[in-house]
């Protein structure tokens, strides 16, 4: 195959492919941008919203909550790689591979977006606090697999919009700032959801840390999650309209069938390849911290801070930096590598983290200091944010270099499980961490906390990020082997390796690819 790779590469009549396949305007970057818009506009109420909602306004137990997200992670083990075979077997038509299905989605995911967020007082009346938990489980599950629908096919339309890489890197880029833009509207919620505790005799309830004592209020959540699953719906049919695959494997009749093709060989394949392996770890990490910051900073603001406003000036900490370093991420790569600036950001938000844990008296008697070393910490999960799925990309490149098989749907639909795999860390971290200091709500009373629960409280808020994202960076430092040298020698590889996928009649490319 190598010989005949050079060959091809060689021919006078093989062109570049890379060229061929790439050429993005900004049209397509928006385009693919406003995918993952849609899609964090409904996953945000879920890592932002959905774990208080369960805890203070359906009183489910913690534990009953921790297990119902690590059983439907145990079905995502089954679901993901199904779904991703199905995209990758699925014949191309004139719309493509992977963009028709933001389209199919849109609706389905609206629906189940809003379907969550609905305390049938039926259920409640007829099957007590029974028929709560298995309409839960029911709606969380179906949302899982409906993001799923559209998380694997829009991930894996990447590699086939463009096969440059610095138009990937782009790409990358454009996508973060997307989800981005998708995890803010979600902060207005959090802003206006809980009104003051009052006594019996109108009087503001103190907390044990001396702050105000506040409970969440319904109509606000379910305002905000019914708006942001329509304005989803209507973004991704824009993103369907606004993207082009410019690759697409060529469906081939009557061939025999290759058992190298099956799941299991591609999946072992992927789980073989160091790059691959180490992103698939650093997506599992990266998600879990921020799922996990993200659930849990609403409890520790409410209740142990008690303003209810630094949910949203976190999360502007969070992505603010994200807003100067996306001018700047292109230059950042080409100089250093996207290796090498994603690990050394992982490390500053493990050194930031472990600030705040350090500092745990100081900030109690200032607040505001948690905000700065929000800001620092930022900055460093920007950078990987930023960059993540170019990493993913480069590593499904990887693969299939060295493989020779083309496989988009399920190396990204593997890569997704590792980060499903993140929302079972986030889920076990927030409900073990609010077991450990006893949470349950089932009144008004349980929300006044003592100083060892809050204190606890802090601890947890503070040691888990720290060492998610430390461990984020060994991986980057020690496993992805997919260094700014070895980066480039990869794109020299691919150019052949597409001119051989060509010349076989394997892939159709550029104008031949799709219409619109």
């Amino acid at each position: 195959m190598a010989d005949n790779m050079q060959q091809t590469n060689q021919s006078p009549q093989s062109g570049d492919y890379i060229s061929r396949t790439s050429g993005l305007k900004q049209k397509d970057y928006i385009g693919y941008a406003l995918g993952d818009f849609a899609g964090c506009l409904c996953f945000a109420t879920v890592t932002t919203l959905l774990q208080k909602y369960y805890t203070d306004i359906l009183g489910l137990s913690p534990l009953f909550i921790m297990i119902m997200f690590i059983v439907a992670r145990v079905w995502d083990a089954i679901n993901d790689p199904i779904m991703g075979r199905i995209v990758d077997v699925r014949k191309p038509d004139k719309r493509g591979r992977y963009r028709v299905w933001m389209k199919f989605i849109a609706i389905p995911l609206a629906v189940a977006t809003v379907l969550m967020f609905l305390p049938w007082s039926g259920l409640s009346a007829s099957m007590g606090s029974v028929g709560i938990c298995i309409y839960a489980a029911i709606t969380y599950v179906l949302f899982g697999m409906v993001y799923t629908m559209h998380q694997i096919p829009y991930g894996s339309l990447a590699s086939v919009v463009t096969t440059d890489d610095k138009e990937r890197n782009k790409l990358s880029v454009f996508r973060s700032v997307g989800a981005a833009l998708g995890s803010i509207p979600v902060l207005i919620v959090t802003f206006i959801w809980s009104k003051p505790l009052l006594d019996d005799g109108g009087n503001q309830v103190i907390s044990a840390a001396g702050k105000p004592v506040t409970v969440v209020q319904y109509l606000p959540i379910i305002i905000g999650v019914a708006v942001s699953a329509v304005v989803a719906a209507v973004l991704l049919f824009l993103a369907f309209r606004w993207n082009k695959e410019r690759v697409v494997a060529v469906k081939k009749e009557n061939s025999v069938k290759d058992k190298s093709n099956g799941t299991v060989s591609i999946v072992k394949a992927l789980l073989k390849n160091r790059s691959f392996l180490g992103v698939c770890l650093v997506g599992m990490l990266l998600l879990a911290g921020q799922m996990f910051t993200q659930s849990f900073y609403t409890y520790l603001f409410n209740d142990m801070f008690g303003m209810n406003w630094m949910n949203m000036v976190s999360m502007v900490c969070t992505y603010l930096p994200m807003a100067v370093l996306m001018l700047f991420a292109g230059k950042l790569v080409r100089r250093f590598g996207k290796k090498e600036i994603c690990a050394i950001g992982a490390s500053i938000a493990c050194v930031a983290n472990i600030g705040l844990l350090a500092l745990q008296q100081v900030i109690i008697q200032i607040p505001y200091l948690f905000l700065v070393f929000c800001l620092i910490s930022g900055v460093g999960l920007s950078i990987i944010t930023l960059e993540i799925w170019a990493l993913a990309t480069d590593a499904i490149d990887d693969v299939e270099v060295k493989t020779g098989k083309r496989s988009d749907g399920t190396s990204y639909s593997v890569f997704m499980f590792f980060r499903k795999l993140g929302q079972v860390l986030a889920a076990v971290a927030v409900n073990g961490a609010l077991l450990g200091m006893n949470y349950f709500v089932q009144n008004s009373v349980d929300v006044i906390f003592s100083a060892e629960q809050l204190t606890t409280m802090y601890v947890m808020a503070t040691a888990i990020p720290a060492g998610m994202f430390g461990l984020m960076a060994l991986v980057l430092f020690l496993v992805y082997g997919l260094n700014h040298k070895k980066t480039a020698e990869l794109q020299v590889a691919k150019e052949r390796l597409l001119a051989e996928q060509a010349a076989n009649n394997e892939i159709a490319i550029g104008e031949n690819a799709t219409q619109n």
